[in-house]
């Protein structure tokens, strides 16, 4: 479908909501301030619809401004994605574009560890799935079971992982300060 075709489809799906809601052309031009004139011509086709336009249409009636235009339906939106190993982690991607909020599930085996807090921009939230995670944070160290959660500012030191008892599944949240971090190799110390 074109954009010509997708714009040719406004008029008539702005006269079928206006109608649907009883509304009329003079109503719904005291409720947006577009001329009466100006709802008419972008109802008929006669003139194109543009954002300055359509988004006072799209409050007026309380409807998402892709209802006015009729947005292509979604896609699919399950994420298949290969998990990765990191730092004897296994991590499973939950989002799909790099940069912005980025979710993993994480899978650490059980194993002792040794926390050595490191310190980045951003925040990090973290929920427990099943088995318990220790988090050094500050001068707090801490046990977080299945179903507990904790959001903290990562300019904290901060470290986490397995308690030694069993592995454990979390899912963590960060933005693209935390995706630096975590995803870039340590370096390997001398």
């Amino acid at each position: 479908m074109t954009t010509d075709d997708v714009l040719a489809d406004v008029g008539p799906r702005l006269r079928r909501l206006r109608k649907e809601r009883e509304v009329t052309l003079a109503g719904l031009s005291e409720a947006t301030g577009i001329s009466v004139s100006t709802l008419s011509r972008l109802e008929s086709g006669l003139r194109k619809p543009s954002l300055e336009l359509l988004l006072p249409i799209a409050q007026a009636h309380q409807v998402p401004l892709d209802e006015l235009v009729g947005a292509p339906p979604v896609g699919d939106p399950r994420i298949r994605s290969k998990p990765f190993q990191h730092c004897g982690r296994t991590h499973w991607p939950l989002t799909r574009q790099p940069g912005g909020l980025q979710a993993y599930k994480v899978l650490e085996p059980q194993r002792t560890f040794e926390p050595e807090p490191r310190t980045h921009e951003g925040y990090e939230w973290l929920y427990v799935l099943s088995g318990k995670l220790r988090l050094v944070l500050g001068e707090h160290d801490v046990v977080l079971t299945a179903g507990e959660a904790a959001e903290f500012d990562t300019r904290v030191p901060h470290a986490f992982g397995s308690t030694g008892e069993g592995p454990v599944e979390f899912l963590s949240l960060f933005g693209p300060q935390g995706e630096r971090m975590h995803v870039r190799a340590r370096p390997k110390r001398s």
